[in-house]
């Protein structure tokens, strides 16, 4: 009789070794890479006022166009991920944008900027959604949530950079390194996933093509265990539905119905504020009179905060779940909103803006795990490229608002107001999903299993490894 392996517990019951310590690295890696552009069009916008004479105004599309690329991206490589591989997507999207952003160094000409985000946005929309599933398929159960959220810290640390670079290297190189730099990482990361990140082993046993990859690959996992050269891979979450429902509708089915369209509003809300103030807190600082360095330093003190923000996350998430995350949303209201009364003063603006950076982006975190920890493998990178894609409406509308907002000439009281009134939304629909988890899933913890069918798989004898 040949050998039966179940996947979920060749994965949950695996200890940390080289494997995961490799996975985490160089998806931190990835989310740098791909952080760092988040912020490096807003610490070059100043420049590009002056230089090109371009008004505010006119940057709100800028800003807003590599999240339309991702609004597109997401779902498309999500795809892709589900069809061909988290591993194939991931890499893909790493050099896509790579090469954009590098192109962009050489353009004299907003317009060209515009056309050039928007296929960096693509590339960007498909690199989270395929490393949130592809973690969360290597990652066991007892620390997915931690892995997940440490894995996010890459993105905070990426965005705090430009504001670095802009400091260090802008007065002597110009605009154009910070692009010169956003290009050049994340086409050597790309050359080092290809060699060095691993397939979903889950993705592997759906699909049953590949054997002897998913064969290297669980022996790489699981060194303490001896498996057999035609050992049979089973994954009994997968045997609940046939394979031609998968498809959008699984996205709202199984209990899903209403905390699908809830994550999304998450999602979108966050962004919408994340984006806002990412976009423009260098502007609006320096025009509030703060000198270009110390505008730098501030908006790369907000990406600190939300480093410590996603720490906080790794500890909180896998026991509070959306708890912790509807409290982050809470918080993020009058920490924003306190930005407006004290931007002329580094001092006091420092600490607001860390804790700001905390809030705003620890419960865009805490979204991003989630979303990888509550739809099922089949569907997984789908479920988070559509919450990803959604989400970008906000993050397109944030920098949009604010180049609006900003031509009005508005009071910085105000315009931090509306940067933090998304956020109110987002704690409404976090509040209500931490209800809904909780019916769906007989606890805090989140999960890709709902209790009753937890308890039929627990009880499921031919779900072991002999």
């Amino acid at each position: 009789m040949s050998q039966t392996i179940a996947i979920d517990r060749l994965v949950d019951e695996q200890r940390i070794r080289w494997f995961n310590v490799s996975l985490l690295i160089w998806s931190f890696l990835a989310m740098f890479a791909d952080g760092y552009d988040i912020g490096a069009l807003a610490q070059a916008q100043p420049a590009l006022e002056t230089l090109w004479h371009v008004p505010k105004i006119a940057f709100g599309p800028a800003s807003s166009a590599s999240n339309v690329g991702v609004l597109l991206g997401a779902p498309l490589l999500g795809w892709i991920g589900d069809r061909y591989g988290r591993r194939v997507a991931i890499v893909a999207g790493s050099v896509v944008y790579g090469l954009s952003s590098l192109a962009v160094a050489g353009m004299h000409d907003l317009n060209q900027v515009i056309a050039l985000r928007f296929i960096t946005g693509i590339g960007l929309g498909g690199v989270m959604p395929n490393t949130i599933a592809l973690n969360s398929e290597l990652s066991p159960k007892r620390l997915r949530a931690t892995l997940i959220t440490l894995m996010f810290v890459g993105i905070t640390l990426g965005t705090s950079a430009p504001g670095l670079i802009a400091y260090g290297w802008m007065p002597h190189y110009g605009w154009r390194v910070l692009f010169w730099v956003g290009g050049i990482v994340p086409l050597a990361v790309s050359i080092g996933l290809i060699f060095a990140l691993p397939e979903s082993v889950k993705f592997l046993a759906l699909r049953g093509d590949r054997p002897r990859e998913l064969l290297v690959l669980a022996r790489r996992m699981r060194p303490d265990l001896t498996i057999a050269d035609d050992a049979r891979f089973v994954y009994a979450q997968e045997a609940a539905g046939p394979r031609d429902v998968i498809g959008l509708r699984r996205l709202f089915g199984g209990g899903l119905a209403w905390i699908t369209p809830l994550l999304w509003v998450c999602f979108a809300t966050a962004l919408m504020s994340n984006y806002f103030l990412n976009s423009f807190l260098p502007l609006i600082l320096r025009d509030s009179g703060m000198a270009a360095g110390q505008a730098a330093l501030a908006t790369s003190l907000y990406s600190v905060g939300g480093t410590v923000g996603g720490l906080l996350m790794s500890v909180l998430l896998d026991r509070f779940g959306f708890v912790v995350i509807a409290l982050l949303f809470v918080a993020a209201v009058p920490a924003i909103a306190a930005l407006g009364l004290v931007t002329t003063t580094f001092a006091a603006l420092a600490p607001l803006a860390t804790l700001s950076g905390l809030a705003v982006l620890g419960a865009q975190f805490g979204n991003n795990a989630s979303a990888g920890l509550l739809y099922p493998t089949a569907i997984r990178s789908k479920g988070v490229g559509w919450a990803l894609g959604i989400g970008r409406f906000g993050a397109i509308a944030g920098p949009l608002a604010g180049a609006v907002l900003l031509s009005m000439n508005l009071p910085l009281r105000q315009l931090f107001l509306a940067a933090a009134a998304p956020m109110l939304l987002g704690g409404v629909a976090a509040a209500v999903l931490v209800r809904l988890c909780y019916v769906r899933l007989g606890g805090l913890k989140l999960s890709d299993e709902p209790i009753v069918e937890a308890q039929r798989l627990s009880g499921d004898a031919s779900a072991s490894i002999s």
